[in-house]
């Protein structure tokens, strides 16, 4: 698949944020950076959502159908064996820290439920989230071909309504992490694969605009009732909208920066950067950032060429193999 410009480059300026967020939420400084740790995770759900609609759509015009096993192995060989690769040290190295239904969790990608998940594990919620969204996506996208922009507006208008009353029942942590809560995250990006060809050029002041949204909703006290509703009902789809149509814009303009190689680089390990950087930037017993950031640069670059590549490169061969063996079987038939 040709890479969709720009893409990594904004990857990279997802983990950076997080990594920013989980420093600063763990040594108390610069403490202002520690809500942009959730704003890194919410653009890989708007990217991850438009990215997988863009593929699912490029498929579908490509040979007039979806298949769900291709689509589920493919997912298959990029999650698991990275994730694999980080949970077996992880869970030796802690093991008197988690219980079973900790474990029964990870397995089962329902971190996002199991609000008190270890430290060292509690990252895997967005990795959860995207795992279900995997799951209820492309079955959904192949079966409900003429409701699927409808489905993708309720779940943004659902998302503040689950999500308030989650707050009104004081569900624990606001029910924030469960898939009903961030799904318009991620249908946002979804929305924006049918629409990104329709958009016109997104100006740089827009941009701008854009931007100091996504700086400051984050930054916005949402500690009394009216506005927390102020936060689910409009903020929040605000800054959902804001991540898209920064994206738009960087895929138009081609930023020399978004596609600078170490920032391609950076956003190409950013899934493995993700899994071990928790282990040096999330510790209960925090690290300083100079020992922190080179350990969870060399665990993520070794994860990437020893693990990722690797099972990256089975999967495109098999597939391979696998259109081969189509064809002759079709030339076979005529």
């Amino acid at each position: 698949m040709r890479r969709i410009p720009s893409l990594d480059g904004l990857r990279a300026i997802s983990i950076l944020l997080v990594l920013a967020g989980h420093w600063a939420l763990r040594h108390h400084q610069l403490t202002f950076l520690a809500v942009y740790g959730n704003v890194g995770v919410r653009i890989f759900f708007v990217i991850s959502g438009y990215l997988i609609t863009t593929l699912l759509l490029r498929e579908e015009q490509k040979t007039g159908r979806i298949s769900l096993r291709d689509f589920y192995i493919r997912r298959a060989y990029r999650i698991f064996p990275a994730a694999v690769a980080f949970l077996i040290p992880a869970l030796i190295l802690y093991w008197h820290e988690v219980r079973w239904y900790d474990l029964g969790a990870v397995a089962l990608y329902l971190v996002n439920f199991d609000m008190g998940a270890p430290w060292f594990i509690g990252h895997l919620w967005s990795l959860s989230v995207e795992e279900q969204f995997y799951v209820l996506w492309p079955a959904v996208f192949r079966n409900c071909v003429h409701l699927r922009a409808k489905i993708l507006i309720g779940i943004m208008a659902l998302t503040p309504i689950y999500s308030a009353v989650c707050y009104y029942f004081k569900v624990r942590g606001g029910g924030y992490g469960t898939f009903p809560a961030v799904a318009d995250n991620i249908a946002v990006g979804c929305l924006l694969a049918f629409l990104a060809d329709r958009i016109p050029v997104i100006g740089h002041g827009e941009a701008s605009a854009m931007m100091l949204v996504i700086a400051l909703v984050p930054q916005f006290p949402a500690n009394t009732p009216i506005r927390t509703l102020l936060m689910l009902f409009v903020l929040w789809p605000l800054m959902h909208l804001s991540i898209a149509g920064l994206i738009v814009h960087a895929v138009q303009s081609r930023y020399w920066i978004l596609n600078w190689a170490p920032a391609v680089f950076l956003g190409k390990i950013s899934y493995s950067l993700y899994l071990w950087q928790q282990l040096f930037f999330y510790r209960p017993d925090p690290w300083p950032i100079y020992l922190a950031l080179p350990l969870a640069l060399i665990f993520a670059c070794s994860s990437y060429y020893v693990v990722e590549r690797p099972m990256l490169r089975i999967r495109d061969v098999r597939q391979n193999d696998v259109f081969r063996t189509g064809v002759r079987l079709a030339t076979a038939g005529d």
